[in-house]
């Protein structure tokens, strides 16, 4: 997992299995930043209250979270990642 910026948005690029995700980085409950906690298979954990979030989809997988992070599109490409927006 890494924290990337892209225009002025964090996101969160991670890789699973050589195959690349990214959402949004900061916890849509509390703010906490999700490249600081735990990722367990495409689930991460957000360090503050525990929510967590699919990183292939961005769904709320466990609460206190309600809202879905924003997915972002991820290309790799001459060694470089690229991100934008969906």
């Amino acid at each position: 997992m890494k924290k990337v910026t892209v225009g002025n948005q964090q996101v969160l690029v991670v890789n699973l299995k050589g195959r690349y995700y990214a959402i949004g980085n900061v916890c849509t409950h509390f703010g906490g930043s999700l490249d600081r906690g735990i990722l367990d298979g495409n689930e991460v954990e957000c360090p503050l209250h525990h929510s967590h979030f699919d990183v292939t989809t961005g769904q709320v997988k466990r609460g206190p979270a309600t809202r879905a992070e924003p997915v972002y599109e991820v290309k790799a490409e001459n060694g470089s990642i690229l991100v934008k927006p969906k």
